[in-house]
């Protein structure tokens, strides 16, 4: 994704961030996108490159050990939280709006509830209160076996994603998936997986998170069903639901227009 965001640093490793192709201005609205298990900035492609030409200051972010940002993976759901903190600070923006995907959104959670002063709005996609992973893709992904990839991009795209499914002629999205889960370095993912099976405050995070939140849900999403969900944001004190028929776990990719035109009218 063009637009390299500014030079920022955290604990003295590079943390890189795409500004959707336009210069980073701290005196706009901000946005932050936080991406999932295994991936990086690129999921949002569409999405930051959109509002970071309607009036808002973007910093779609690759977390650590993901992508360009330097360092180890972080090891906890509250560590990320507690980092995307200090990313905004380094970028000198006090308050932001957080926009995360699966691993990211409760990250985004974490965030509100363990800074609140820096959070604005949140958008969750394919977001629950808990966030189990099966034993299964746990124990392939900390064998580093690509068979954890492929149950990744299996459980996660909705039906028409394994027909091709994607918007644009002759793009498939699980073939995409692969290629994006496949650049990760050894041990991101199981990292990752691991972070959010041991995640366990979801519910205590969702009553203390005071801002506006928007929870984009796919039908058929079997990774956060549409129950649990519809369960998280009934725990959540200002939150509205929207439902995207036939898509899956991958949002943001399965249906990006749809997912931005969400986004546009939250934020």
């Amino acid at each position: 994704m063009s637009g390299a965001g500014p030079s920022l640093a955290v604990e003295g490793r590079r943390v890189f961030a795409g500004t959707g192709g336009r210069p980073f201005d701290a005196g706009l609205p901000a946005v932050a996108f936080l991406h999932g298990a295994g991936m990086d900035h690129s999921v949002w492609a569409l999405q930051s490159r959109y509002l970071a030409h309607h009036g808002r200051a973007v910093l779609a972010l690759d977390l650590p050990g993901h992508g360009r940002s330097e360092g180890p993976p972080l090891g906890s759901i509250e560590a990320i939280a507690d980092w995307t903190t200090a990313v905004l600070a380094a970028a000198g923006v006090e308050r932001a709006a957080l926009v995360g995907h699966s691993m990211g959104a409760v990250a985004a959670l974490a965030c509100a509830a363990r800074h609140p002063e820096r959070v604005r709005a949140l958008a969750l996609l394919g977001c629950a209160a808990a966030m189990p992973v099966h034993p299964d893709l746990l124990a392939a992904a900390a064998a580093n076996d690509h068979a954890a990839i492929d149950m990744v991009n299996a459980w996660g795209h909705g039906s028409s994603a394994h027909l091709g499914g994607h918007p644009l002629a002759g793009t498939w999205l699980t073939g995409h998936g692969n290629r994006l889960l496949e650049r990760a370095g050894p041990g991101v993912l199981h990292a990752d997986l691991a972070a959010c099976d041991a995640w366990k405050g979801g519910q205590e995070a969702a009553a203390a998170a005071s801002c506006p939140a928007l929870l984009l849900v796919g039908t058929e999403d079997r990774m956060t069903p549409p129950k649990a969900g519809r369960a998280l944001a009934a725990l959540l004190p200002d939150c509205r639901v929207e439902l995207l028929p036939g898509c899956g776990h991958m949002l943001m990719t399965e249906r990006p227009e749809e997912t931005l035109a969400a986004l546009k009218g939250f934020l």
